[in-house]
């Protein structure tokens, strides 16, 4: 199943549904705006509604705070080689600040201070229970859904911090939709195709079979050290392909859309746009 949040197109201000997509229409679930709920509750569904066609809503981003978005570094040997860096022995994760979430259509700002804004296209899992020790053999039975994510990073910011959360955790810099797509829908994950485009140029084009640590083994380390709950996002690691080392870079301006597609469950068409002015 696939599993949406959404407000009716013809009304922005309006209220916020859940829903199941099917086929080019999705179906209003009979439950408040509370995905992590619907997770916790899987493979279970509050009751059916009305039906609505997908080009009368606006899609939002699937979960609208995540409790942790946790993310990894130089996870696809292509990327490593492109940045001249050695394949990490260890995975190497940080944190994106939920704040940074936005929905699949929703517009990316580029900051007023910098210059220097990439694209990283990426799969994201999405948790469904609370857990912690889970091994790489058991990880499947924590993962409710997977969706598209695109780890929009400040490149200037997240080389001043070793930790890369200043520079990956821009108010708008972590778009991911268009819905969850549960498991047994999507199927093996493991060679999907990643897709990135800006301005109907691609500038990547990789297999998550080229990650260097796995799915699964991320879950086992991550809940090495923490708990996982419901509603956490894992954004899996890009490959090849990113703007700052292309010849001349290419960075995000105002004016740019970025698409990123992964076969099997859809994709993020975001606009960038000038940073608006300070809001209280």
């Amino acid at each position: 199943m696939r599993l949406a949040r959404f407000r009716p197109a013809a009304a922005p201000d309006g209220t916020v549904s859940l829903g199941l997509v099917e086929g080019d229409a999705v179906t209003r679930l009979d439950a408040p705006d509370d995905m992590i709920a619907v997770l916790e509750a899987l493979p279970s569904l509050p009751p059916r509604a009305d039906t609505l066609p997908l080009a009368d809503v606006h899609l939002l981003a699937p979960i609208a705070r995540p409790p942790k978005f946790l993310a990894i570094g130089l996870n696809y040997r292509d990327h490593c080689e492109e940045t001249g860096m050695p394949a990490p022995e260890w995975p190497v994760f940080f944190n994106k600040q939920s704040t940074c979430v936005v929905g699949p259509t929703d517009d990316i700002h580029k900051p007023a201070v910098s210059d220097m804004v990439d694209y990283e296209g990426e799969l994201g899992v999405v948790i469904g229970r609370r857990c912690r020790h889970v091994t790489a053999d058991r990880a499947h039975e924590v993962i409710a859904g997977y969706l598209v994510a695109n780890d929009v990073t400040v490149r200037d910011w997240q080389l001043r911090s070793p930790t890369m959360t200043m520079g990956k955790s821009f108010d708008t810099h972590g778009p991911i939709g268009p819905w969850i797509v549960t498991p047994d829908e999507l199927g093996d994950p493991s060679d999907l195709s990643i897709r990135t485009y800006v301005n109907d140029q691609l500038v990547q084009d990789l297999r998550t079979s080229n990650m260097i640590f796995d799915i699964a083994a991320q879950i086992e380390t991550l809940t090495t050290a923490f708990t996982l709950e419901p509603g956490d996002i894992i954004s899996t690691g890009t490959g090849a392909g990113v703007g700052i080392v292309r010849q001349p870079p290419l960075f995000l301006t105002v004016g740019d859309i970025c698409r990123v597609e992964i076969d099997g469950i859809g994709e993020l068409v975001n606009h960038v746009v000038a940073e608006p002015a300070a809001v209280a």
